[in-house]
């Protein structure tokens, strides 16, 4: 198996492909893997049985991640390793020149030089940065590919320059979005104001809305919406597409095959189109709102740009698109897609991710780990290892949701800053300890006593309720209001003790509670030593 291991998201892909029927070469060249990677997750999967069924109805992503590890355990992390090439740079530049591939001049190297410590990784990046600056080859020419109905779709965006958003009153960057179909070069065009993955997964659902249906396989440039990780090369790191763009390609059933990377003329039709748009529509319209913009590119993509003869088929795209395409695509799946949206999170000190412009708790052991958010419209679930950890509402008051038991037990409670909730807590282990609890808070006007409450009640609540009720009439009476009183009544056992008889009040003057009378201390025998006592 592969020493890079794949993740779980991309083999449920490979699940997918394999229940749709889809031949293995096939398989491993859509997820950009070698043949014996594919074979080996294949054999694996197989093994455990996962691979037969409905492809709409998956195994979830702790199946899958079992069935792998079982199969074969991670391997053992690569060590680091070090370039020697900088003395070597001339001989590797003339092999290079005559011919000689990267392996061809590692072997050559390191048979014919002694002294060479250089390793084959590094010798094939610095083949292929003298490649990169050698200009191009025959072998970089895009060749002409014709598709056949409803079989390809190209995807990409452009910008068109800064038009007014009527709810902010202010220009902004706009993007353009284009959807050009393979065959008949039906367009369907949007403008927006940002490439974030919900737009990008709703352009998609209005596209395969205006054509009613689906092509088979959907070619997007390498935006961060689509792809996340662009590589090509059989022995390079494979491609990591979006996993929110993964889902709206389950929910439609359209495979998706990512542009290599700095290779334009591998989606040469959108970008002719997206270019012809920009030049045909766009081009003078900065500053214009974009409610009016956007009425106009509906009347332009149906009257004008579907209607003309195309410059490469010399027919109408539209007449085309009727008459031999639309019925070639796939139907449209009964059920609407949610939009789901996958983002990487790294887990703060204080036990939660931030997720549009919220925090979500999730278990206080992954501090510092990256967990991965799915969030649809309604709740917001957090993944680590695969493994769902955490699942919230999504909408909500404040802005955070936390979980109590996402916290430590015994330093959750000290997030709650209201008194009502500290006298509602006392509350329940007795109307003495509530009546304590609202003492301590009123016992200074100016300084605040929630540390104190907050040690009191959770200290109060590890003890039997009678004792922590007794512990507090005790506190009470002695107008006591610290942690540290409540503790060594409880550690002494006073609040065992009965309470002392008040003393009734004399007539006259109040005088403090435990002054006594001039008699009463001339009454005391008077001592016969000095020595301390």
């Amino acid at each position: 198996m592969a020493a890079r291991r794949t993740d779980m998201d991309r083999l449920l892909e490979l699940v997918r492909l394999h229940r749709m029927q889809t031949g293995s070469r096939e398989v491993a060249r859509l997820l950009k893997m070698s043949p014996n990677t594919e074979r080996d997750y294949r054999t694996a999967l197989a093994t455990a049985g996962l691979l037969a069924g409905p492809p709409d109805e998956l195994p979830s992503l702790e199946v899958l991640r079992d069935a792998v590890l079982q199969h074969r355990p991670p391997p053992a992390l690569p060590p680091h390793q070090t370039s020697r090439l900088r003395d070597w740079s001339d001989r590797i530049t003339a092999l290079a020149k005559v011919g000689l591939k990267p392996r061809a001049i590692y072997e050559r190297l390191r048979l014919e030089e002694p002294t060479f410590r250089g390793t084959y990784p590094q010798v094939k990046r610095f083949w292929r940065a003298l490649v990169r600056g050698a200009g191009p080859r025959a072998e970089d020419v895009a060749i002409p590919v014709e598709t056949a109905p409803g079989q390809i779709a190209q995807v990409d965006f452009g910008h068109v320059g800064k038009l007014r958003d009527p709810a902010t009153g202010r220009l902004r960057d706009a993007w353009c979005f284009v959807l050009v179909l393979g065959f008949s070069r039906r367009l369907v065009v949007r403008v927006v104001f940002d490439q974030r993955t919900e737009t990008w997964l709703r352009l998609h659902v209005e596209a395969f809305a205006e054509l009613g249906g689906v092509p088979e396989t959907l070619v997007p440039d390498n935006l961060k919406a689509a792809v996340i990780h662009a590589a090509f090369a059989v022995s390079g790191p494979p491609s990591e597409l979006n996993r929110s763009y993964r889902e709206l390609a389950r929910h439609y059933g359209f495979k998706i095959d990512p542009t290599p990377p700095y290779d334009a003329p591998k989606k040469g039709k959108v970008e002719a189109a997206v270019k012809y748009a920009k030049d045909s529509f766009f081009r003078g319209r900065d500053g214009q709102d974009v409610t009016e913009v956007r009425a106009a590119l509906a009347r332009w993509t149906a009257d004008v740009a579907n209607q003309r003869v195309h410059g490469t088929t010399r027919q109408v795209p539209a007449e085309v698109f009727a008459r031999d395409e639309q019925s070639a695509l796939r139907p449209l799946p009964a059920r609407a897609f949610e939009p789901v949206v996958w983002r990487a999170a790294t887990v703060h000190q204080d036990a939660h991710v931030a997720f549009d412009h919220r925090l979500y708790s999730v278990p206080w052991r992954l501090l510092g780990r990256q967990v991965w958010v799915r969030a649809t419209a309604s709740t917001v679930a957090i993944y680590a290892d695969e493994t769902r950890v955490a699942t919230h509402d999504r909408r909500g008051a404040g802005p955070r949701s936390t979980c109590d038991e996402h916290l430590p037990a015994h330093r959750a409670p000290l997030r709650h800053r209201g008194r009502a909730y500290w006298e509602a807590r006392a509350a329940r282990l007795g109307d003495d300890v509530a009546a304590y609890i609202r003492e301590v808070f009123d016992a200074d006007g100016e300084l605040s006593q929630l540390r104190a409450v907050q040690a009191i009640v959770l200290h109060l609540e590890t003890v039997p309720p009678e004792r922590a009720r007794a512990a507090c009439r005790r506190a009470s009476f002695f107008a006591t209001y610290s942690v540290t009183a409540v503790k060594a009544i409880l550690q002494k056992g006073l609040d065992l003790a009965p309470l002392p008889t008040p003393v009734a009040p004399t007539a006259g003057p109040p005088r403090p509670r435990f002054a006594r009378s001039i008699k009463d201390l001339l009454d005391l025998p008077l001592e016969a030593t000095d020595e301390p006592h």
